[in-house]
């Protein structure tokens, strides 16, 4: 009897034990809309973004794979969940990697915008045996070179932190004018400038500062001579930016050029949000990477 017994706890755990696995596994920091048949192609929204920003791209390619599109929590409305203490982007691309593993994903394509492309560059520093290809998408190995080309992680660290901290102090009205502001430079598209306005006023203003202080203290530069997963970085260049397209190669050019199997493609007349400026240039782009 007492073996009958344990026979039957036994069968019992057996079954429960893949659903108490999977909700352990459940990421804590992002959600995940799958659409489409095919392979695997990952796509990570930036900084305060909606996964809506992947629209026209999924559209594009769900027909022919299967499109995870990922919302990163506490952003563009989406609860802040794990993301509401602590850092922000480590424990992003960890998660990514756990998702990648319980969902059998066999070596996807990775594409990420912004915060997204830097986070798909970490992915592939720290799990290449999990991706097949990265894409970046407007984005650097540290970002902080933008503020100033002599930046370390070290140095820009305290203005980090303040402009971390402003997110949270500042208010409302200012903190709208500064995104409408910030976005004018980031968009050009008329509906994709009020879109992306409109995601980062519903983002989760701590999400947001924190997120922020992670990507301009966080520096991959000294990473990238071994990371051998081939990596598309896409970047863009329009004349509204005050300088040349020469400058803009440069700076793409050298901050990449430690990476070994990269190809860089600029595309122009596009801002930040490359594939809501130019979004038929960008899906090219995207068709060439997936081949």
């Amino acid at each position: 009897m007492l073996l009958k017994s344990l026979r039957l706890l036994a069968l019992i755990l057996g079954l429960l034990a893949p659903g108490l696995a999977a909700q352990a596994a459940e990421p804590t920091r992002f959600t995940v809309e799958v659409k489409g048949r095919g392979p695997d192609v990952i796509l990570i929204p930036g900084l305060s973004s909606s996964r809506a920003v992947w629209d026209a791209t999924a559209g594009a390619l769900e027909g022919r794979y299967r499109l995870h599109i990922v919302q990163v929590n506490g952003f563009a409305g989406a609860p802040a969940g794990g993301n509401a203490e602590g850092p922000i982007v480590d424990g992003l691309v960890e998660e990514l990697s756990g998702y990648i593993r319980d969902q059998h994903l066999d070596h996807p394509a990775v594409i990420g915008h912004s915060m997204g492309g830097f986070s798909a560059l970490a992915l592939a520093d720290r799990h290449p045996d999990q991706i097949g290809r990265v894409m970046v998408v407007d984005a650097l190995p540290f970002f902080s070179v933008l503020i100033n080309p002599a930046a370390t992680a070290e140095t820009v660290a305290p203005q980090a932190a303040m402009i971390r901290d402003n997110f949270v102090a500042m208010n409302d009205a200012d903190f709208e004018r500064l995104q409408a502001a910030t976005m004018k430079r980031l968009v050009k598209d008329p509906k994709g400038q009020a879109d992306a306005l409109a995601w980062s006023l519903a983002s989760d203003r701590k999400v947001m500062g924190q997120a922020t202080y992670d990507i301009m203290t966080s520096d991959l530069r000294g990473r990238l001579p071994g990371i051998s997963t081939p990596v598309t970085v896409i970047y863009a260049r329009d004349p509204s930016m005050g300088f040349g397209a020469g400058m803009v190669d440069e700076l793409y050019q050298s901050n990449y050029a430690a990476l070994p199997n990269k190809r860089l493609v600029r595309i122009d007349g596009a801002l930040h949000f490359v594939m809501l400026d130019q979004p038929d240039l960008f899906i090219k782009e995207v068709e060439a990477f997936l081949q």
